[in-house]
């Protein structure tokens, strides 16, 4: 029976006569053919079947209008893919049949370029098949091709050479009868029977991997199926794809698409082939997670330029680019031209409409980021896409209203990690920080990408030099204050760089830096706030709403009383208040403030702080002073002071309204003031005569305490000043404390018109007849006790200090209306001969007395007196011509203040007769003598004599008995050892001996 008549519809008898002929006629077309199709399958199309399938499938679809679908199965051996959309016709059989011949060239929106991607399938099976419609088709073979070539004698050589490899897609047959129409559904199916080494489950696996990014990539694809697994593509809405069906789970891509069409110019520089395809598209995809928030691929991640499908251009960006751009015939690399300029043109705005199609906050995460281009395709890219970023508006905003865009060129970034809610508080407050970003959209991860697109870096430096000039409400400040404390916490320097962050203060100023900055407290009134409100220049009070820890961490200070006090502003304007007074300003608000902190903090305070005697109050006439220039009305010291003297009278309302103490403590005088220095620097106090005291110490005192104003008493009142300052314990202690008001009070205090040096203390009563006591009440009477009258000067003893001292006692000496007993005489000049001695007294300074009291207590004249300066000559001069004049080596200071000669001087004997000579020690009273007086037994040896006689030459010729006696030599002779000793011990405190 013959075999049945094979059915020709697609011509295919024709179209092998013709090639046969070309490789009869030619046997080297044949080999051209060969080396061709070689090529593409060891080149960009090799591994490559499923995507030139899918491809194939979507434009089938695409040409039918219908959804593209798309099968994929493992049947008796064969792999199986079967689509939908317009079946196979004539035309497409001839393209197969071709190379670089596609039946697509016209089609708008096709994928196939060149008629040549079907030649993948040859990776898996020499033997492929399309089966479309009612079971017609056309197959390929390897094994009829080669049948054929071996029939011609040229194509049967090189077939040789060629070790069996030749064009198996060059000769095309139409199906066995009988062969199966495509699977319910579908339009065509290509059948693949598989080579020897083909694994069905790898080739399924693979087609599986690859079948998401298809879906994607062709938009003509609406569904794939693999095997049992079937994979769908679902368009949610315009831009939004969904993937389900895929093995680890649902897909959800984010899109951006732009369509257009080439200009004759840029489509005449397509090859042949493509110039009549005019529309290009681009389209840039996202993952997106089930919240829509984009899921950027990763740099490295080996994402390539998809055009539609999978190229081999590496890509770095965070979406994947899908494009209409030219390729080489293998597919794997872009050709360069026109089209491919338009194309990546408008690759720009399209991902720009992605990027703005992200929620605000992930924007940022779609920047490529820094590093080198994965290709020359790519650098293109990044270039194209950062040119759009830089120029158009996309980044949100930190201010209001919400949904403000910005261009890089005009944003910047807070710098300021950690510093919640500061971004939006700034934009929202003033202009000047309307550029600022929404801190959600950047990270520092984001810091070189910020720097790409050009957004300015907003550090803490510049932030507090451009919040100087911002002029906000305080409780804003606080808000601000508020958010950076985080930072401040956590970011290393950056406390130091805050230190100039502005202040608003009280009164409506605001100044640079927290350290010149005094916080108030919880209280809003009092002094402090209304010092707060007054202006002052330097005084840098917070606004109270404007207060956080922050500032005092900054190096503000607390605003209590004590804080304000000591400020070095406060002080200025309490010093100008007088000048500004007089000026016509109005300082009572100052005034008022000023008491009032000082009511808080008690005069202890104050009396560490005189200059608060400078604050401007007004006198009784409403003029302005000085309050230390002020006395209170009722002053205990008003009657004691001269008539003439510069201190006025506080108004009467200002001594009713303001406490007594406060006033006092500010300086307004009741009593005497007291001035206290810690460390004083010199005589800058004011105080009278200080620079006299200051430069008669030794050294600089360490601390003063001194009564003021101790110059303007009455010469009259002294005695009720004395009880005043007595009665007072600050300025008693001032008094007892000693330096310069004791010192000031000893020299110009008058007491019976008098200073105090020349009477004694009640208790002195062994100085009485000599010094009458201090003309002042006793204790009984109010007056002053006697430590106090010690202090300043009255005498407790004889104490000559100076010339006029000297003087005083010598007159008093001289005066025979007092009795001194001879013990006070004899003191008062061993006082007086100690004083020339050590220098506290000039004889020179001084008149020589006329008379002087003699050691009998009489007073006689100078021309009579002698100075007895060796005790042993007493006993050959008459008591009432000798002054007694202390130790024998003051004898001659004492001699030369009262300008008489010395005894010495005068008396001249020798000793009449011998005695015997004893050792000192070995005179039993002499030894009993000086243990009981304390002093050492004298060495040596005394001349004893039963009656000692001396032989006088001067003063008077004739020989005298005497007890003891000191010769020429140097030898003791005496008829009383005791009283010899005695003169010993005399002659023992000399500089040198005196001889008789």
């Amino acid at each position: 029976m013959p075999a049945p008549e094979i059915a020709d519809p697609y011509r295919t008898a024709a179209l092998r006569a013709a090639v046969l002929d070309a490789w009869a006629g030619s046997p080297t077309r044949f080999r051209e053919d060969a080396n061709a199709e070689e090529d593409l399958l060891l080149g960009g199309y090799a591994d490559a079947w499923f995507v030139e399938l899918a491809q194939n499938a979507a434009d089938a679809a695409r040409a039918a209008s219908v959804p593209g679908r798309l099968q994929v199965t493992v049947v008796d051996g064969e792999l199986r893919v079967a689509n939908t959309g317009t079946p196979l016709d004539a035309a497409g059989v001839a393209a197969l049949a071709s190379l670089r011949a596609s039946a697509k060239r016209d089609e708008d929106g096709s994928v196939g370029r060149f008629g040549v991607g079907f030649a993948a399938v040859l990776a898996v099976s020499a033997e492929p098949r399309v089966v479309s419609g009612a079971g017609s088709g056309v197959r390929f073979s390897a094994a009829g091709t080669a049948a054929e070539a071996r029939a011609l004698p040229g194509p049967a050589e090189e077939l040789d050479r060629r070790g069996g490899q030749l064009p198996v897609l060059r000769l095309v047959w139409p199906v066995a009868p009988g062969e199966a129409p495509p699977p319910t559904g579908f339009d065509t199916e290509v059948r693949l029977p598989l080579r020897a080494d083909a694994d069905p489950a790898a080739l399924l696996a693979a087609a599986l991997d690859a079948a998401p990014d298809l879906l994607l990539a062709l938009p003509g694809l609406v569904e794939i199926a693999v095997g049992d697994t079937v994979l769908r593509r679902i368009d949610d809405r315009p831009g939004a794809a969904r993937i389900e069906g895929a093995p680890d789970g649902p897909q959800r891509w984010l899109l951006a698409r732009r369509t257009g069409r080439l200009d004759a110019a840029a489509a005449g520089a397509q090859a042949t082939e493509l110039r009549g395809r005019l529309d290009w598209t681009v389209c840039w995809a996202v993952p997106v997670d089930t919240a829509g928030r984009p899921r950027p691929l990763r740099a490295g991640a080996g994402e390539v330029l998809h055009a539609p499908t999978a190229s081999a251009e590496r890509l770095s960006l965070p979406a994947r680019l899908i494009a209409t751009i030219p390729l080489e015939p293998d597919r794997r690399r872009t050709r360069s031209g026109p089209v491919t300029d338009r194309v990546l043109a408008e690759a720009g705005p399209a991902y720009l409409d992605l990027v703005r199609g992200v929620p605000p906050a992930d924007r940022m995460g779609l920047v490529p980021e820094p590093g080198f281009p994965r290709s020359e395709l790519d650098a293109r890219l990044r270039e194209v896409l950062f040119d759009a970023l830089r120029g158009a508006a996309w980044l949100p905003g930190a201010g209001d209203p919400a949904g403000t865009e910005l261009a890089p060129g005009r944003a910047e970034w807070l710098d300021l990690p950690g510093a919640d809610g500061l971004a939006e508080l700034l934009a929202g407050g003033d202009p000047a920080f309307a550029g600022l970003l929404a801190p959600d959209t950047v990270t520092g991860a984001h810091t070189g990408v910020l720097a790409e697109l050009g957004v300015h870096r907003l550090g803490a430096d510049e932030l507090v030099a451009r919040l100087l000039g911002v002029r906000r409400p305080a409780r804003w400040w606080q808000a601000v204050y508020t958010a950076l404390e985080p930072a401040a916490e956590s970011v290393p320097g950056l406390v130091d760089e805050l230190r100039g962050l502005p202040v608003p203060l009280a009164d409506g100023r605001t100044v640079a830096g927290p350290s010149s900055v005094l916080l108030p407290g919880a209280e809003a009134a009092g002094p402090v706030a209304r010092l707060a409100e007054l202006g002052l220049p330097g005084l840098h009070i917070a606004a109270a709403d404007a207060v956080h820890p922050l500032l005092a961490r900054l190096g503000a200070a607390a605003a209590d009383p004590v804080g304000v006090l000591d400020q070095p502003a406060l002080r200025d304007a309490v010093e100008r208040s007088v000048d500004d007074a007089e000026a016509g300003l109005d300082t009572r608000p100052l005034a008022e403030a000023v008491l009032d902190l000082v009511g808080e903090l008690g005069p202890g305070a104050a009396a560490r702080r005189p200059w608060l005697g400078a604050l401007a109050l007004p006198d009784t006439d409403g003029e302005p002073a000085r309050a230390d220039e002020l006395m209170l009305p009722d002053a205990a010291l008003r009657p004691l002071l001269a008539g003439d003297v510069p201190v006025g009278v506080l108004d009467a309302a200002w001594a009713d309204r303001v406490p007594r103490s406060v006033l006092t403590a500010a300086g307004v005088l009741d009593g005497f003031a007291v001035v206290v220095d810690d460390e004083p620097a010199g005589p800058d106090h004011d105080l009278h005569d200080e620079d006299l005291w200051w430069d008669g110490l030794d050294e600089p005192p360490a601390g003063l305490v001194a009564v003021r104003d101790l110059d303007l008493v009455a010469d009259d009142a002294w005695p009720a000043a004395l009880r005043l300052l007595a009665g007072e314990p600050d300025t008693r202690a001032a008094v007892l404390h000693g330096g310069y008001t004791a010192w000031w009070l000893a020299a110009h205090a008058r007491l019976g018109g008098h200073r105090p040096g020349r009477w004694r203390l009640p208790s002195a009563s062994g100085l009485a007849a000599l010094y009458d006591p201090a003309p002042v009440g006793g204790d009984g009477a109010g007056g002053p006790d006697e430590a106090f009258l010690a202090a300043i000067g009255v005498r407790a003893g004889f104490g000559v200090t100076d010339d006029a001292d000297a003087a005083d006692l010598l007159d008093r000496l001289s005066d025979p209306e007092r009795h001194p007993d001879v013990a006070l005489v004899a003191a008062a000049h061993a006082e007086l001969a100690a004083a020339v001695a050590c220098g506290r007294v000039d004889p020179a300074e001084l008149d020589a007395p006329e008379q002087v009291r003699a050691l009998d207590g009489s007073v006689v004249g100078v021309d009579d007196a002698v100075v007895l300066d060796a005790p042993w000559l007493a006993a050959v001069l008459p008591a009432a011509e000798l002054v007694a004049g202390g130790d024998a080596g003051d004898s001659g200071a004492l001699a030369d203040l009262l300008d008489l000669p010395l005894a010495s001087d005068v008396v001249s004997g020798s000793v009449v007769g011998t005695g015997r000579t004893v050792r000192w020690a070995d005179l039993a009273e002499v030894v009993v003598a000086c243990h009981t007086l304390g002093l050492q037994v004298p060495s040596g040896e005394l001349i004893v004599h039963d009656e000692l006689v001396i032989e006088l030459r001067r003063p008077a010729a004739g020989r005298r008995p005497v007890p003891a006696w000191h010769d020429a030599d140097g030898r003791w002779h005496a008829s009383d050892p005791v009283r010899a000793l005695l003169a010993t011990a005399a002659l023992g405190r000399s500089d040198e001996p005196v001889a008789g």
